[in-house]
C-alpha cells in the first residue's frame, strides 16, 4: 500500500504549550507514522505519513492545536515517506 507524506511548518505561539506532545497523541490515535519537532524559529514542524484523508485530518486538526496553543498558520507541502515507524518526537532543528 502507497504510504502519502505531507510536511508542516505550524507557526504562532506553539512553543512551551504541550503541541509536540499533543501532535504525537493525535497522530498516533489517527494510526498516522511520522514525527515531530520543535524549530530554532519558534515553529513546529510535523512529517505526517499515512492515508491521504486522514494526514488531511491531522492538517486541520492541527489548525486549532491544544488549548494554549495560538496557531498563526499551518503550511502544508507534499513530502517524502521517509520510513518512519511509528510516530514520536525529533530533536530540535
Amino acid at each position: 500500500m502507497s504510504r502519502n507524506a505531507a510536511r508542516l511548518r505550524i507557526e504562532g505561539h506553539v512553543q512551551g504549550v504541550g503541541y509536540r506532545w499533543w501532535v504525537v497523541q493525535t497522530a498516533s490515535d489517527l494510526g498516522l507514522e511520522g514525527w515531530v519537532r520543535n524549530r530554532r524559529d519558534d515553529s513546529v514542524e510535523v512529517l505526517a505519513i499515512g492515508d491521504g484523508e486522514v494526514v488531511s485530518q491531522l492538517v486541520e486538526a492541527c489548525r486549532v492545536g491544544p488549548y494554549g496553543a495560538v496557531v498563526r498558520s499551518v503550511r502544508a507541502e507534499l513530502a517524502d515517506d521517509d520510513g518512519s515507524v511509528g510516530f514520536g518526537q525529533k530533536a530540535t532543528s
